[in-house]
């Protein structure tokens, strides 16, 4: 273990032997315990190899480097880096590489061979570059013509997007002078062309630092935010995606490491990167930006200024931007729609400033940050004048709503409070309504909660009664509500005399179905219901009531995204989703005997009534309004929006029941709702639906059961490495070979579609590789069968088997005497996908075994691979590519 020498000689046994991964183990114990240079340039050499056979090119490259500026002459290293370079597509080092091999040793043919290579790869590229040479120029001279027709530069444009999105394309529109073109293009009254424009320059910026620079300084980001700015929502989003791409790119750029031609030091990108963030910070009060440019603005700044982990100790962006744009965002958290001399705001606005400042503020480290955060808020709330006093609240309010401990602190500043309470008597209904909206979001605050109970609940019920609007008074609905729901999922706390949360709730349903309202009085109404929904009663009616819920789940699909987390909330509740700790009995007992509360049950929280419940909210079309909430790109959708959101699809909570449930009634919805959900929502949940749907592999469950569970647990095997892990690990691979034996052709297809995507595991492989099994005879007879599903499944898992382990291929004339017209027949057919199939098992076995090869070519096989080489109709591009492979394979 502690010998570099015995591990070197390991690893390249280990090399030898075929197990890449454990020579570079090896390889790199060895680097570490080395204290020979001329021995680690050869470690290095050799794990460069590896790294060749495991096409990590990068990573090739770098050890072959390291072995070179360790001892220059080395040759197979500069052999492998020039292999390497040319996996990596920098072909010109690759040459030089290869041609300085070739002159230290003239006579070598793998070095003159990789030369020739190298040389007719570039002289393809070169032709390659100047054809798109061509073409960018004659997009520019369509795009500058002003005799142009609109239709022809509109193809153009989308065209120059088509391009940008290839490295030579994009390099070529650079070169050419394209950002001032495209400078032009921006200024188009054509919405068209303007997207186009972004879309072009997003392919520009993507993963290119350089470039990035040069175009933000060139185009400069006046004109950036400006576009950003705009009125048209469509421009503004790609507006919005573009600086997240420059963003992206200069923040990662200088992280990759840089060889060869680029190693030139690139200048630091520090300050684009500042200049963006200023301009975003100049956005936010400015009245000539739309109200859909502000909330891209801010989402950019929730994006890209946090850390994105703890572990990183520079939070200087953070501290930047507080002290050079928290006033200016707090000045939007104050601006209020109805006062004509505000900047525009959407729905969404107050809402994702409020991520951002609880973003800004959970990335502090020290109190003394911390503390001039609070001094910055406090100094901009401590207005007097009416209007300003107005927007104070408005900025207590959003304050409440994300750091909440500045919000707390800036709601007990001198006279606030009792600020808020008087409003709440104005005559005035935007006074009004501001007030009872900071009351509400106050009232959650432990410090607050008993003076508002004790001052604000007489004075939200005669708001209620005797106002005549009904925007003030859906928000003195939800205060009581809140009120009300006090004492949580705890039956013996009732804030209000019995029945009265009831009859709250069926007014908020009211005006959740009442389409007259605005949506914002609406989504307040469900605001109301994910308090109250503590109650079991009104989990119950609610259920009940699917007009309500159906116009619940329409709210969340809106444009609307603050009411993502109340909707979370009320399934939250309605599903029992949340985490109960139960006590221990005997603590239960103790308390009891000191006369001490002990939080009581609702006895329609039982298993059985939340069964009943989780069937009608599956009925109501509570899947497509998850799916719906879970692709909001918005700040609205917080993690504590997404906790709610997967906690409804936890399986020992919300999602077990739906699968279940849902199979007992006989309800379509159940798998599918678990896997759909599964592909939309969030780790780690999504591992956790695998064990309910293995359970659905069951003879108790019908065969529909069956069928939509092995659909669903196909499409997450084909996700990732680890997901297939995780359904080998709950034993679901018996379960599926067993229903690769179904007579019902949907199930025995599905169950070999699901085997499909599990063979890319080494341990599924490994049971086709073990000997006296009928597994590998299964799939070829299958290819030979009539049904067109179970054929593809079954080709589709021979060809992914006999690419990963050629050993099989050996095997297949023993599985029937069959074999060859099976293959002769996937060759033959009219479908492409299973022509396709049959000509990648064809190709795998020719690569396989020379003996297998000749009994390939002494057949029609023969014949049949040269008319698919030569193409022509009916005749995918793909076939006739790797038909010729085969052929110049046999050959070789």
């Amino acid at each position: 273990i502690q010998d570099p020498a015995a591990l070197k000689e390991k690893g390249n046994s280990l090399f030898k032997a075929g197990d890449m991964e454990g020579a570079v183990c090896c390889y790199t114990k060895a680097l570490k315990l080395s204290a020979s240079k001329a021995d680690s340039a050869v470690l290095y050499r050799n794990r460069s190899a590896c790294h060749l056979k495991l096409e990590e090119y990068n990573k090739a490259e770098s050890d072959a480097s390291k072995a070179l500026d360790i001892d220059p002459s080395d040759v197979k290293a500069r052999f492998r880096r020039a292999q390497a370079f040319q996996k990596l597509d920098r072909l010109d080092q690759a040459f030089l590489d290869a041609q300085r091999c070739a002159q230290l040793e003239p006579k070598n043919k793998a070095f003159q061979e990789l030369l020739r290579q190298l040389g007719a790869l570039i002289q393809q590229k070169s032709v390659q570059l100047n054809s798109t040479d061509a073409r960018v120029q004659q997009m520019f001279s369509i795009l500058l013509d002003d005799a142009s027709k609109d239709s022809d530069r509109e193809k153009a444009a989308q065209n120059l997007v088509v391009l940008s999105r290839d490295e030579g394309g994009a390099e070529q529109i650079f070169r050419n002078d394209g950002v001032k073109l495209i400078q032009k293009l921006l200024q188009s009254k054509q919405e068209e062309v303007v997207l186009s424009a972004l879309r072009t320059l997003v392919g520009l910026c993507t993963e290119h630092q350089s470039r990035t620079m040069a175009i933000v300084n060139e185009l400069g980001m006046d004109q950036l935010c400006a576009v950003m700015g705009s009125g048209a929502s469509t421009v503004s989003l790609a507006a919005c995606h573009l600086l997240q791409v420059m963003f992206e790119a200069l923040t990662e750029g200088m992280k990759r490491e840089i060889r060869g031609k680029e190693e030139a030091m690139l200048p630091e990108p520090s300050k684009e990167l500042r200049s963006m963030l200023r301009h975003l910070l100049e956005m936010m009060p400015a009245s000539n930006v739309s109200g859909p440019g502000r909330d891209s603005a801010i989402n950019l700044l929730v994006k890209q200024v946090p850390r994105k982990s703890f572990k990183n100790p520079d939070n200087s962006p953070t501290l930047w931007v507080i002290d050079q744009g928290l006033k200016k965002i707090l000045q939007v958290a104050g601006s209020i729609p109805e006062l004509s001399d505000g900047p525009p705001l959407t729905d969404n606005t107050h809402m994702s400033c409020s991520v951002l400042l609880s973003k800004l503020y959970d990335d502090l480290k020290s109190d003394k940050e911390r503390e001039n955060f609070n001094k910055i808020c406090e100094e901009y709330i401590h207005q007097s004048a009416l209007d300003a006093k107005l927007r104070a609240i408005q900025t207590v309010s959003v304050l409440l709503q994300g750091p909440s401990d500045v919000g707390n602190r800036t709601l007990e500043m001198s006279g606030m409070m009792d600020a808020v309470i008087s409003l709440c008597a104005s005559k005035d209904v935007t006074h009004q309504q501001i007030a009872v909206e900071a009351l509400i979001h106050a009232a959650g605050k432990a410090k607050r909660a008993s003076f508002i109970t004790a001052n604000g609940v007489a004075l939200l019920k005669d708001l209620y009664k005797t106002s005549e609007n009904d925007r003030i008074r859906v928000r003195a609905l939800v205060g009581l509500c809140k009120l009300g729901s006090a004492g949580g999922t705890d039956f013996s706390m009732k804030q209000f005399a019995e029945g009265s949360t009831g009859k709250l709730a069926k007014q908020c349903r009211k005006w959740l179905c009442n389409e007259s309202l605005p949506p914002t009085s609406r989504r307040w109404s469900v605001e109301g219901l994910a308090y109250l929904t503590f109650d079991a009663d009104v989990k119950e009616d609610l259920v009940e009531d699917k007009n309500a819920l159906m116009a619940m789940f329409e709210l969340a699909k809106s444009e609307d995204k603050t009411v993502l987390f109340a909707v979370g909330s009320t399934l939250v509740n309605c599903t029992n989703s949340y985490e109960v700790e139960k006590p221990d009995p005997q603590m239960v007992e103790l308390a009891k005997y000191a006369k001490q509360h002990v939080p009581e049950e609702h006895p329609k929280d039982a298993p059985s009534y939340v069964e009943k419940r989780l069937v009608k909210l599956l009925e109501a079309g509570v899947v497509s309004a998850l799916a719906c909430m879970v692709k909001q790109e918005s700040p609205a959708l917080t993690e504590a929006c997404k906790e709610c959101i997967s906690s409804v699809t936890c399986p020992w909570q919300g999602v077990l029941g739906f699968g279940r449930t849902a199979g007992r009634q006989g309800h379509r919805g159940g798998p599918r709702y678990l896997f759909h959900l599964a592909n939309l929502i969030f780790s780690p949940q999504i591992y956790e639906v695998v064990r309910p749907l293995v359970s659905l592999l069951s003879l108790n469950c019908t065969l529909l059961q069956n069928f939509e569970a092995l659909m669903a647990l196909t499409n997450l095997a084909g996700i990732s490495e680890r997901l297939r892990q995780k359904i080998i690990k709950e034993k679901a691979v018996p379960k599926i070979e067993g229903y690769m034996f179904e007579e019902q052709d949907l199930v025995r297809a599905s169950a070999t579609e699901c085997m499909c995507n599990l063979v890319l595991s080494t341990e599924v492989q490994e049971l086709y590789l073990a000997t006296g099994n009928d597994r590998l005879k299964l799939l070829v007879l299958y290819s030979g069968e009539d049904d067109e599903r179970l054929r593809k499944a079954a080709a589709g898992t021979l060809a992914m088997l006999t690419s990963e382990q050629p050993e099989l291929c050996k095997r297949i004339p023993g599985t029937t005497t069959h074999w060859l017209e099976i293959m002769q027949a996937l060759l033959l057919c009219e479908i492409s996908d299973l022509r396709h199939r049959g000509v990648v098992i064809v190709q795998n076995m020719i690569q396989a075994d020379r003996d297998l090869t000749e009994k390939l070519m002494e057949s029609e096989v023969l014949e049949i691979l040269t008319v698919l080489a030569k193409g022509g109709e009916g005749t995918s591009d793909p076939v006739s590519k790797i038909a010729k492979n085969c052929l110049d394979k046999a050959v070789s």
